[in-house]
Formats: C-alpha cells, structure tokens, sequence
C-alpha cells in the first residue's frame, strides 16, 4: 500500500464518514481485485470476526487492533419518558482496542519500524 487512495467523503453535519461501498471501492482500487471479489473478501472477514467474538474468542490484527467480548456490569438506567428507574442487566458487548500503529496513525505520530 505505497499509494494509499483516499476514501470518498460524505458529510453528515460536521463529520465526515466513509460507507461499505467506499471502503470496497478503495481496497479494490488498492488490491487490483474486482470489486466482487473485493466485496466478498471485506464480508467474509467481518462475518469471521463475528463468529469468532460471539464465541467468547478474541480477534487480534497486529498494528490495527483487537476485538473481543466483554461483559458490561449490571446498572439502573432511567426511562427517559417516565423518569422511573430500570435496572438493566449485565450483558455481553463487543469491545475494539484499537493498536499503536493505529493510534499514531490517528495522532498524526509516525509509524514505528517494524523488525523483520
């Protein structure tokens, strides 16, 4: 990925965001690949990371991040129409924890060279 392509923009409000079809089209543009191929390839590994997280198993990609499952703790919440209090239970959620390269490539910080 010596030249990187820039995603599409859309704007929603102030923020900007990039869609399914942006990253397919990118990676594509990248790879080489038909966007079919590409587009199957981005499912199928999204539907692993799913699987794999549901299990209870972590997912972890190196310089990008790890996902895995936590459980969130039980709490009171309040409805928002009534105002009545409801206690919601613990529950299991998908957490990211996005990696340092990641991290430096968000704060702007130079990626760290890595030993081969």
């Amino acid at each position: 990925m010596q030249n990187a392509v820039s995603f599409r923009h859309r704007a929603a409000g102030n923020r900007r965001f990039v869609n399914k079809s942006d990253l397919i089209a990118t990676v594509s543009l990248e790879t080489g690949f038909s966007k079919r191929v590409t587009t199957d390839a981005i499912d199928a590994v999204v539907e692993a990371v799913k699987r794999t997280v549901a299990r209870g198993e972590r997912v972890s990609l190196p310089g990008f991040g790890t996902f895995e499952k936590r459980l969130r703790a039980p709490r009171t919440a309040r409805n928002p129409r009534t105002g009545e209090r409801v206690r919601v239970p613990a529950m299991p959620v998908p957490v990211f924890r996005p990696g340092q390269d990641f991290k430096d490539a968000c704060t702007g910080k130079r990626p760290r060279r890595r030993k081969r």
